[in-house]
């Protein structure tokens, strides 16, 4: 499956989760509720919803990917908990980027 943009800062795909130790593309740490994106400035705010379970968290960009196609945002451990699909390593999700 595609990653599709429907609008303007808004993506449906997939979404997997890293733990990545030292530090990300931005210089800081991966925190409890942070995210990779391709494109997106760092310290965007986007809420991710995940599709299965409908949980849904915001989380700020501070890392460069997902670089797996069909992959739209890579999520934190913490944040994939979350969003209930840790276990599972990756599901579908909507990501929407937030106002601050």
């Amino acid at each position: 499956m595609f990653a599709t943009a429907a609008q303007a800062g808004e993506w449906i795909g997939k979404a997997s989760y890293y733990a990545l130790k030292g530090r990300t593309a931005s210089g800081a740490h991966v925190g409890a509720l942070t995210a990779a994106h391709r494109t997106l400035p760092f310290g965007t705010k986007v809420r991710v919803t995940n599709l299965r379970n409908n949980r849904s968290v915001v989380v700020v960009v501070n890392d460069r990917g997902p670089f797996t196609r069909g992959r739209v945002i890579d999520v934190s451990a913490g944040a994939a908990d979350s969003l209930g699909f840790r276990s599972a390593g990756v599901t579908h999700v909507k990501v929407v980027q937030v106002a601050d």
